[in-house]
């Protein structure tokens, strides 16, 4: 698995994650800082990486595209620094890897880890 880092997470999760033997790199290392959020999907879906965030929006742009990918790893937590969470999220890519590699939106909280199938798929109202 290939992790993306994107802008809002620290980029010392880069080597954290490959001391874990999870191949990362941040987005200041590949694009452009002030690119939109499409572009950052648009490269990782094209390089085969997992975007690894604590923004919403990447989530949200997967769902209303409903593609199978690029996957979303969404970290809802406070304490966002490798030292504090980090054995948590490495647990929980361990145990969703093959959701992940399929398609998938992980999101992990202070108590729990959800994850969504991709495509994401709605119920139409019946009028």
């Amino acid at each position: 698995m290939k992790l993306l880092v994107d802008m809002n997470l620290s980029p010392a999760w880069v080597p954290f994650l490959e001391e874990q033997g999870i191949t990362a790199t941040h987005w200041s290392a590949v694009g452009d800082v002030k690119a939109p959020d499409s572009v950052i999907m648009d490269w990782a879906r094209n390089s085969g990486y997992v975007v690894f965030t604590h923004d919403l929006d990447f989530s949200v742009l997967v769902a209303k595209a409903g593609d199978n990918g690029p996957s979303v790893f969404q970290m809802r937590t406070l304490d966002l620094v490798p030292s504090s969470v980090g054995a948590e999220v490495v647990r929980v890519l361990g145990e969703h890897a093959e959701m992940l590699e399929r398609g998938a939106i992980v999101t992990l909280d202070s108590s729990s880890a959800r994850v969504r199938a991709l495509p994401v798929r709605t119920l139409r109202r019946r009028t």
